[in-house]
């Protein structure tokens, strides 16, 4: 038996996936449990992290990216000016390998090039100025596309999300500190790899990750 979806539901699935027919579903009474607080907020802030990732993987995307390569193109540009292979792995959260597969495609864009390292044995990976100016455009692109989520958002209401944001950036990086405490490597790497540093004061001894990381390592 198909179920139709209430139109405002409906019309959103259209949008999404381009159907024509309305989707399989469940009754909507099978639906009606009311949640706790706690479900209906993990699930909201699981629907705007997954909905950030892809605009995020749309802007890259667009630059002929994936969005592995636009973490390294990001991270080069400030949080590692010139690093090793193995400094550029733990930074993007991929394989030696992986990331030794991702700078030679770099290198052939003409976005990164190979460096002497800080001895004989290693290369250094840095930006070239057509690098650099593919960072700074991506780094805008993202600010521009993630404020734009913030529409019909009062003043206080961005002061409170962002005293909110703190908050998980803490608990995010004490999470994947106790990972690594624990032998394991979080997945994705660095959690600043796309960020901008003086946005987030971190010269300033500003940034929630930073100042985190800091406490916990001194």
């Amino acid at each position: 038996m198909v179920h139709s979806l209430q139109p405002s539901i409906y019309d959103s699935v259209i949008y999404f996936h381009g159907s024509t027919q309305p989707p399989r579903c469940q009754p909507w009474s099978e639906f009606m449990a009311h949640p706790s607080d706690d479900d209906r907020l993990a699930n909201l802030l699981g629907a705007v992290a997954l909905g950030l990732f892809d605009t995020v993987g749309d802007i890259a995307s667009a630059n002929d990216l994936d969005i592995t390569a636009m973490a390294a193109l990001v991270s080069l540009a400030d949080l590692a000016r010139s690093t090793s292979v193995q400094g550029l792995s733990q930074l993007i959260g991929i394989s030696h390998s992986g990331t030794v597969r991702l700078i030679n495609r770099l290198v052939e864009a003409g976005l990164v090039e190979r460096q002497p390292g800080p001895d004989a044995r290693t290369l250094a990976v840095a930006l070239t100025r057509r690098g650099r100016s593919a960072a700074a455009r991506l780094r805008t692109s993202r600010r521009t596309a993630i404020v734009a989520t913030l529409s019909g958002m009062s003043a206080q209401q961005r002061d409170q999300l962002a005293d909110t944001c703190e908050q998980l950036i803490v608990n995010l990086t004490s999470a994947r500190l106790a990972t690594r405490r624990a032998g394991g490597q979080p997945s994705g790497g660095a959690l600043c790899r796309l960020c901008d540093p003086n946005s987030c004061g971190r010269p300033m001894g500003r940034c929630p990750a930073a100042r985190t990381a800091a406490q916990a390592l001194g």
